[in-house]
């Protein structure tokens, strides 16, 4: 089909050749498109807007195929949400709480520590009704229930939020993992150290609490010391190292104690010299070895990660170790918690996890778990690093019963028990918890019943519509000769589309001014048969019902008549402009035209020719010639521009213009062709007088002006120091011929000052006003010593003989002087003290609290002296100063944006030290002004040393300090 510019001129090709009074029916229906050919299937990509017979593209493709059942709804398969068979349950990340996750599943593989948690005494969940939800308060009750969950729930995945609330954590920030770790587990102690149950006070301490000593040796007295401790985890340092074993000696290594670090020794009471290592005495049944991956840089001052690779075996032989060397102890690789990013300050945490039933090695990412094959740990792509890492190291070559990392950053085993015991590897869930888990499987079970009722819900309905569907789209086109009625394009589109609601049938907005079809709405609106209407509109009502008696011809004639000039209108400016250049014969009557007018006739014709076809087209329903808003607001638009032919010859009262070079004589013909196109514009004859009101204005003017002149060149003459500011006098320096001085607002200098060199243009000064230099009270606003500073840009100084002459061409309201020495017998307007300290008051606090105002930051380099001497220039941007650049600072209570001065001198905001006159801006609770930052004020940058480590630029970003002025 073609497009839509394309059919909207064919429907309108015909009004060349027909005048408005010839319209037919057959016309009309061109108009609106009645007779176009209507498209057929395949044929069209989308639908064809400007056919109101084309119903392809509108969404029936969706029905008229084969329907799969799922496009009948938006719910997924609420059997996705439920536990495969023999596999765990995994946890929901809340936003950045996947390390805590990690460490939970390790946990609840732990059998002994989840075996001695389902002991603990819980009489709210015994004696919790069923018939309420289960909220548990303490840390005990939480982990209790969350294991509960973990091993007998229906659900994929479970929700921790409610440990990590009691635990305090922020779900959108990631917390140090290794910390919490240590923090969780000191918690979890100290919970069950209050328990009744002498066997579960202990249960931290017999799983994971192992015995080693500080060992220090004299070198002076061979005097050994021990300083027994206890540990949780063994904090290896992998710096330097490639595999667990040289971590582990490197921790029990001998350490020397000289220099400043010497030891104090009991025996020789002094500091001597000494040795000291640690010795390894006994180890628990669960040995957590924490792989120091973040360590603290100390070029940058922030946490850095170190991607070293090391190596760690399934089994691990620590008796090597330990000081009892005959002691057998042998531990077993049972999870691997793992990193993955580059950065210390953000990354994503997993856990490969070992069943202690079967062996199997599982991989736990929040709520995905994974199966590994074959009953080996696959680290596999956990060791592929972010992008960003510029250095990729080749992974090292592991050994049978090796595995090698570089995110790996704790390791636990599991000590080697020679045989299992059944009833230490199988551990149920007590009653008074499984009560409660088959609770929350039970409303799980009622959510997957209810989703699957809304899925056959949603699939029954779609049936339903499609055989509606079917069935109403074979009858919608209108065959030629039948009946037919319109219908909006959008409401058979949402007809169509089966995800929104459908609504009435609402056709009020085709309607044109006279209460019919608008034919521009033509292409909003379909053709489809009397039959399919009545359906529809019993169906879903709505209305006004749209049919052939609709088409409104008053509409066309309109359209055909403004066309029709549009198309005319170069033929009569090519007319117009031949005739125009023709000499006026003497005697023939002639027409004043503005030239304006007349060279912007044709633009000014086009212009009201394409309002009038606007009013013919569609405005949102106004009826009755009303106008629309965004009409009012062009006719409110600038008012410089013309608006209608003529106008620039009307005077403001409504008669001929009496510029004369404005305007010029046409001939009666030439003036006719252009009534045609501007019927209501002001028409003036040859013999017609300009406004008589206008020239007498005009004469009134010159004399005005006449007398300004006079004036202003007398004024000039009489004060001609003070105009040129010569010979001023000053209070710097007093005059040695004068004992009195006095005083004008500033303003009334620069005033008359103006009139004096454009007097013609500017009105001329009447008075003196002093009154603005008083306060309400009569009193004066500055001291002597305030205008000898800033307060001299309100006032200026006169001589004697000065005011003499002011006061003799101006009216002067008040008089002020100052003398150098104070005559008894003369009254002087005095200084109202409390005035002057309010002024003085509201000076400074507008310093201190401003909304918008301009101060430089400059960059100090070292080994280079900024200048303090020179006061900063007002005029001084960034182009004018390399190391000096304007920070403006907004409106309101917004922080000032630092981020200007990290894109101006290359310097990120936590590398900012600021200051200004010595003084450090650290306080971030106070205010710019309070800080005495004032505008033009200029603040010193001097920039740190870059960080190292960029990936952690973000985090530490938000640790700036910002200043805020209120």
């Amino acid at each position: 089909m073609a497009p839509r510019i394309q059919l909207e001129k064919a429907a309108w090709r015909w009004v060349d050749s027909v005048r408005p009074e010839d319209i037919t029916q057959e016309h009309i229906d061109l108009a609106y498109r009645i007779a176009v050919p209507a498209c057929k299937r395949g044929t069209c990509r989308r639908n064809c807007k400007g056919n109101p017979n084309c119903l392809v593209g509108i969404g029936e493709h969706l029905w008229l195929g084969e329907i799969d059942e799922n496009t009948f709804h938006n719910i997924d398969d609420p059997n996705s949400e439920r536990r495969d068979k023999n596999t765990f349950v995994g946890l929901t990340n809340l936003g950045a709480t996947c390390y805590v996750n990690t460490f939970l599943q390790v946990w609840f593989h732990n059998l002994e520590l989840r075996r001695m948690l389902y002991m603990c005494q819980n009489s709210r969940a015994e004696g919790h009704n069923i018939e309420s939800d289960y909220e548990p308060r303490t840390i005990c009750e939480h982990l209790q229930y969350l294991f509960a969950l973990l091993q007998n729930s229906n659900r994929r995945y479970i929700d921790p939020s409610g440990l990590v609330k009691a635990l305090g954590l922020d779900t959108g920030q990631q917390q140090d993992a290794q910390e919490f770790s240590k923090l969780f587990l000191s918690l979890l102690e100290d919970t069950l150290s209050k328990q009744k149950d002498p066997s579960l006070q202990n249960v931290i301490q017999q799983q994971f609490c192992g015995q080693f000593s500080y060992v220090t040796v004299c070198n002076q007295c061979s005097r050994s010391s021990a300083l027994p401790s206890r540990f949780y985890e063994l904090e290896l340092n992998i710096q330097g190292h490639k595999n667990l074993t040289e971590c582990i000696t490197e921790f029990l290594k001998e350490e020397k104690l000289d220099g400043d670090n010497r030891y104090y020794c009991e025996s020789c009471q002094s500091k001597q010299s000494a040795t000291r290592r640690i010795k390894l005495h006994s180890l628990p049944p669960t040995l957590n070895l924490q792989l120091m991956r973040f360590v603290f840089d100390r070029q940058s001052g922030h946490k850095k990660k170190l991607n070293t690779f090391i190596s760690f075996p399934e089994v691990l032989d620590m008796s090597p170790f330990l000081e009892a060397k005959d002691e057998k102890c042998t531990y077993e690789l049972s999870a691997v918690l793992i990193h993955r990013g580059v950065s210390a300050y953000s990354g994503h945490y997993i856990a490969h996890v070992r069943d202690a039933r079967t062996n199997d090695w599982y991989k736990f990412n929040d709520e995905e778990i994974e199966k590994m094959e074959g009953k080996k740990l696959q680290l596999g792509t956990e060791e592929d690093l972010a992008e960003t890492v510029k250095s990729q190291t080749r992974k090292p070559k592991s050994s049978k019963g090796y595995h090698c990392s570089r995110n790996a950053y704790m390791l636990v085993y599991k000590l080697q028990m020679e045989e299992a015991d059944q009833t230490q590897i199988n551990v149920e869930v007590p009653a008074f918890l499984q009560r409660l888990v088959d609770q929350d499987n039970k409303k799980f079970e009622e959510w997957c019943s209810e989703m699957a009722d809304m899925r056959k819900q949603s699939v029954d309905k779609g049936k339903a519509k499609h055989v509606e569907v079917k069935e109403l789209y074979e009858l919608l086109p209108a065959q030629d000769g039948e009946p037919y009625e319109f219908v909006p394009v959008e409401w058979l589109k949402e007809w169509l589309d089966d995800s929104t609601a459908i609504k009435a049938i609402d056709n009020s907005s085709f309607l044109c001014s006279h209460g019919k079809l608008h034919p521009d709405r033509v292409g909003d609106a379909k053709r489809i048969s009397h039959t399919a209407a009545e359906i529809l509109y019993g169906r879903y009502g709505g209305g006004p019902r749209i049919d052939r008696s609709f088409l409104c011809g008053d509409c066309v004639t309109q359209r055909c008549h403004v066309l029709r000039l549009k198309n005319q209108l170069n033929e009569d400016y090519r007319e117009v402009t031949n005739l125009a250049k023709a000499q006026l014969k003497s005697g023939d009557p002639g027409f004043w035209v503005g030239k304006a007018s007349l060279r912007q006739w044709r633009q000014l014709a086009l212009e009201q020719l394409e309002e009038e076809e606007e009013e013919t087209k569609h405005t949102n329903c106004k009826t009755n010639g009303e106008k629309t808003s965004n009409s009012v607001k062009e006719n409110d638009g600038d008012t410089d521009e013309m608006k209608s032919f003529n106008e620039d010859i009307l005077c403001c009262h409504g008669g001929l213009s009496i510029q004369e070079t404005e305007r010029r004589l046409v001939s009666a013909e030439v003036w006719s062709k252009l009534k045609v196109y501007f019927p209501k514009a002001p028409e003036f004859t040859q013999q017609q007088d300009s406004c008589q009101q206008c020239m007498r204005l005009e004469r009134e003017g010159k004399e005005n002006e006449a007398l300004n002149r006079m004036m202003a060149s007398e004024q000039k003459s009489s004060l001609l120091n003070l105009f040129q500011e010569k010979n001023r006098p000053t209070l710097q320096k007093w005059p040695q011929d004068t004992d009195i001085l006095y005083i004008v607002p500033l303003f009334f200098v620069d005033e008359w000052r103006k009139f004096i060199r454009r007097p013609a243009k500017s009105n001329p000064v009447s008075s003196v006003g002093n009154s603005i230099l008083l306060c309400p009270h009569g009193g004066f606003m500055f001291t002597y010593d305030s205008m000898l500073q800033g307060d001299a840009q309100h006032i200026a100084l006169l001589w004697p003989a000065e005011w003499e002459v002011v006061c003799r061409l101006f009216l002067v309201d008040q008089t002020i002087s100052i003398c150098r020495i104070c005559d008894p017998t003369t009254e002087y307007i005095k200084l109202c003290r409390e005035c002057r300290e309010g002024f003085i008051f509201q000076q400074q606090r507008d310093l201190r609290e401003y909304a918008q105002a301009t101060v430089y930051v400059r960059k100090v380099i070292d080994n280079k002296r900024m200048i303090k001497e020179a006061p900063p220039e007002f005029s001084m941007s960034g182009s004018e100063a390399e190391d000096e650049k304007e920070e403006p600072k907004v409106e309101g209570e917004k922080d000032p944006d630092f981020n200007q001065i990290m894109h101006a001198f290359s310097v990120a905001p936590f590398d900012q030290n600021l200051s200004i006159d010595g003084r450090c801006l650290t306080d971030d609770s106070a205010t710019l002004g309070s800080l005495g930052v004032f505008p033009e004020s200029i603040i010193c940058l001097k920039a740190d040393e870059p960080i190292a480590d960029y990936a952690a630029m973000d985090d530490a970003y938000q640790g700036t300090i910002f200043f805020c002025q209120t």
